[in-house]
């Protein structure tokens, strides 16, 4: 039976029991710029690689803010990103209208994985190309989420998505039992040695294309990029972690023609 049979609508089931057209949503995650979430008894941090589309370019906008105690890194399509984006901002803002409360992290996050499930039962939509990482901190203390295009969400102590992630996963598996103690700026210093293990080739994490944000115990979400990130930069120089792209880092097709915009 051929691949190709099953994959021209979402809601075709193949004969091996597949949502063809969700693995490929799923796929465009793994293409999408590195991002990498953690988070210790206090707070939770966000690192992202930021891609710029050509030298003449900006760099693309990893992190959004979604509330003051709420943020999402984001690998994949960021136009379907911005579109959650401001679905989340009003979710937020219709919750704190009506309660005066910010809305609990975990509600938000169970009712943003339903709206990605509705798109994988319909034929009229298709799946949202994006994977994101959900950095909060509510009454209950920091969290980390992870959502997929296929309607799954999980709650993390660490994870990384997107290409050339696995590097940063084994960082964070390594030292994961560290975190729980650490402070604010160790903290960010995981999140960017995490990060280096990402980069492409012989690059390097600079101010330009890394950012970070943190939310926390009396902090509200906080981005931090530019000038900002260079002193955590310059102390990751100092501890001799910015090497570039690790050579075992998990076997990809870095050669891929053109990468969608991510």
């Amino acid at each position: 039976m051929f691949r190709n049979m099953y994959d021209t609508d979402v809601t075709v089931w193949s004969p091996e029991g597949r949502l063809l057209q969700v693995e490929y949503a799923m796929e465009s995650v793994k293409q999408g710029s590195a991002c990498i979430a953690l988070r210790s008894s206090t707070h939770s941090v966000i690192g992202a690689l930021k891609r710029s589309v050509s030298e003449l370019s900006a760099h693309q906008q990893k992190i959004l803010e979604i509330d003051d105690h709420l943020g999402i890194g984001i690998a994949g399509l960021t136009a379907d990103a911005r579109t959650l984006a401001k679905w989340m901002r009003n979710e937020c803002l219709n919750h704190k209208y009506v309660y005066g409360t910010a809305l609990p992290s975990g509600r938000l996050v169970t009712d943003l994985a339903d709206r990605h499930q509705r798109t994988t039962q319909s034929y009229v939509r298709r799946p949202y190309g994006v994977g994101l990482l959900v950095a909060s901190f509510d009454k209950n203390g920091p969290h980390v989420y992870q959502t997929c295009p296929s309607g799954n969400v999980y709650e993390c102590y660490a994870t990384a998505i997107g290409a050339r992630s696995q590097s940063g996963r084994t960082y964070l598996e390594k030292y994961c039992d560290s975190f729980e103690e650490c402070s604010k700026d160790d903290l960010i210093m995981h999140a960017l040695k995490a990060l280096v293990g990402c980069v492409s080739g012989d690059g390097e994490l600079t101010r330009e294309n890394g950012s970070v944000a943190i939310v926390g115990k009396d902090q509200k979400f906080t981005l931090i990029e530019g000038e900002e990130l260079q002193p955590y930069l310059d102390r990751l120089e100092l501890e001799g972690g910015n090497n570039g792209g690790n050579a075992d880092e998990e076997e990809e097709d870095d050669g891929e023609a053109e990468e969608m915009e991510t």
